[in-house]
């Protein structure tokens, strides 16, 4: 059974006791879907503000929606469209305080305001990214990138 641990320190120690979190949760469990499902539990009851977490699978030239915590949402996105289908072109995280500023954003939910989107990348092959919105712009920042994407490292273990 998973314990929720309290948030109660700085951001950083928050992140810290989250990665510690996924590592437990994923250790001895090899399914791809049963982890990337609790990995997107994980981050939605961890980040506040937020209204959609989850993940897009590469899948040929395009992001095929996954596990997620949310609203439904588009179920395929082209490389290169809206900011999933960027960040899995350019394999690099995008982070956009105000989609409504991103050109060709995809609006799957209409309250979502600003987004973070990490590409998931094991061995130089794009599985996928791990997208997170929120219905407030400015939502997301350096902090936020840095352990996000250390997230994914973690998550990426267990892949």
């Amino acid at each position: 059974m998973f314990h929720v641990e309290n948030y109660n320190g700085t951001r950083e120690k928050n992140y810290e006791l989250l990665l510690n979190q996924l590592r437990a949760l994923l250790t001895g469990e090899t399914n791809k879907i049963a982890n990337l499902s609790n990995a997107s539990a994980l981050l939605n009851q961890f980040l506040d503000n937020v209204n959609w977490v989850g993940f897009y699978l590469a899948e040929e030239n395009e992001l095929v929606l996954g596990p997620f915590q949310g609203l439904p949402a588009c179920v395929r996105i082209p490389y290169g469209k809206g900011v999933c289908g960027f960040a899995a072109e350019k394999c690099k995280t995008e982070l956009v305080a105000d989609v409504h500023q991103f050109p060709g954003h995809i609006a799957c939910d209409a309250a979502s305001q600003s987004e973070i989107v990490m590409p998931i990348v094991k061995n130089e092959t794009l599985l996928g990214v791990l997208d997170i919105d929120s219905p407030s712009k400015n939502r997301f920042d350096e902090v936020d990138k840095h352990y996000l994407e250390k997230f994914v490292e973690v998550l990426i273990e267990f892949l």
